[in-house]
């Protein structure tokens, strides 16, 4: 015998899916910045890459002629004829310090502005004992370490690393090395 007083459940009520939307919709707004960033950041990576070949070329270079004649030699050819690719629109190297500046593109990017787009790899030549950081000089040998910066350069200060050349890319969108 059934009774008025048994109700068997339909679905959830109105408020319980409110709750959800209101949750995916908070995850959504916290996720979506965060992945905008991490796409930015990964297009950045590929200039590191691109300008790892000149880095161990311009060491090969300092390495053989000195700071006045390789370095300068080697960055009128580079600067001649500058690698590029989809995200990198230049990159050119300073012929008096070995200074590799990475210029990327802001429209294929992404949320960075056309001021905003540039890192700086500054070398630096760690000589003695314990290794102290100097800047090229010829004449000067020692192991080669690269400093390198976004509008932040505290990771490479934190490390001792002199000379070093500030970009213009903002902190966030750089690898923890650039920071």
């Amino acid at each position: 015998m059934k009774t008025s007083m048994q109700k068997v459940q339909q679905g959830f009520t109105l408020i319980e899916l409110m709750i959800v939307v209101a949750i995916i919709g908070i995850l959504a707004a916290i996720a979506i910045p965060a992945y905008q960033d991490y796409l930015v950041r990964s297009k950045i990576t590929e200039g590191l890459n691109l300008a790892s070949a000149v880095k161990a070329d311009l060491a090969s270079a300092f390495a053989a002629d000195g700071l006045a004649v390789g370095v300068a030699a080697y960055a009128a050819q580079i600067n001649a004829a500058p690698p590029s690719s989809k995200y990198v629109t230049s990159l050119q190297v300073a012929p008096a310090t070995g200074a590799i500046t990475i210029t990327y593109n802001a429209a294929t990017v992404g949320t960075i502005a056309a001021g905003q787009n540039t890192v700086v790899l500054t070398p630096n030549l760690q000589v003695g004992s314990p290794p102290v950081a100097q800047v090229l000089a010829d004449g000067v040998i020692g192991t080669l370490d690269w400093a390198c910066a976004s509008v932040s350069n505290a990771t490479a200060t934190a490390r001792g690393m002199a000379g070093i050349q500030a970009g213009t890319l903002l902190a966030r969108f750089a690898p923890s090395e650039c920071k």
